[in-house]
């Protein structure tokens, strides 16, 4: 079930498999700005992280000494959505456990995903309750795919992203089947990252230490940009296919992040993770404004 939801700025679509954003178009002149979907290069948009961000080491991880087995970035991505409410420039959609995610993950959870639009912003909000008689351990995120370049018969190297000011951070850096190691690169160290199909060769970029709440896409060759404003969220991920040559890049806020090569303990023991006590809930989103 598709979604479209318009205002005097925008129009946009949310599927309910997964509770995806897939289209996020400006209506003046009909500006694509994020990613299309299309699987020959990736078959997302803007898939939500849930309840893990990233791999877990061999698609395996242990909650009190029994083994689950997940998917890269969890089940919210592949899972159907149930649509809570719709108005005109709002809708919201719900992921309660069942028998069939409790094989996958021991843990009763509601997963809330509600879209609004306001001006020229979408706002994205997630709320995890937690529905068991005991603390639940998850991990969140957001990998929304903007189109780069922006605009048509521009390239991906004359883009940029905007960090709103210098950073000085290193990459987290992973390996081949993108678990974290242990190592850093010094990789930021401006107020800016120039993209090119190059930097992305040895994978995702990762920063934990970032000062910036916002990042914007920008081009030098035009003045079309996109924000994605995310606060106080402890990991950001930079990525686009290491193979080169995708329209898009991925700016991704996360709670949590992928193993750690050498991890073997429990999942409440990752790095990252949010530990949710019985009865209450967990709230977080992220906003997408045009220029």
């Amino acid at each position: 079930m598709d979604i479209e939801l318009e205002n005097n700025d925008l129009k946009i679509m949310v599927r309910s498999k997964g509770a995806e954003l897939r289209l996020l178009q400006e209506k003046k002149d009909g500006t694509d700005y994020l990613w299309n979907g299309d699987p020959s290069w990736w078959k997302y948009c803007s898939p939500i992280l849930f309840p893990i961000v990233g791999k877990v080491k061999n698609g395996k991880y242990k909650v009190d000494g029994k083994v689950y087995e997940l998917p890269q970035h969890g089940l919210g991505r592949i899972s159907e959505f149930e649509l809570v409410n719709k108005t005109t420039d709002s809708v919201s959609f719900k992921l309660r456990y069942s028998d069939e995610t409790l094989k996958v993950y021991p843990y009763k959870f509601e997963l809330t995903v509600s879209y609004v639009l306001t001006g020229k912003s979408v706002n994205v909000t997630w709320r995890v309750d937690n529905l068991d008689d005991r603390e639940i351990i998850f991990s969140i995120g957001a990998h929304p795919a903007l189109r780069c370049p922006i605009v048509e018969g521009e390239s991906f190297s004359d883009c940029y992203l905007d960090f709103h000011g210098e950073e000085h951070c290193e990459n987290m850096k992973t390996d081949a089947d993108v678990l974290f190691l242990y190592e850093r690169e010094k990789d930021l160290d401006s107020d800016k990252m120039n993209l090119s199909y190059d930097i992305f060769k040895d994978g995702v970029h990762v920063f934990d230490n970032l000062k910036t709440g916002s990042i914007t896409l920008r081009s030098t060759k035009s003045k079309k940009a996109i924000t994605l404003s995310a606060p106080s969220y402890p990991y950001m991920g930079i990525w686009s296919p290491e193979k080169g040559g995708a329209p898009f890049v991925c700016v991704e806020p996360w709670y949590g992040h992928a193993d750690y090569a050498d991890f073997d303990g429990d999942f409440k023991d990752k790095e990252g993770v949010i530990a949710l006590e019985k009865g209450k809930s967990f709230k977080t989103g992220y906003t997408l404004t045009i220029e």
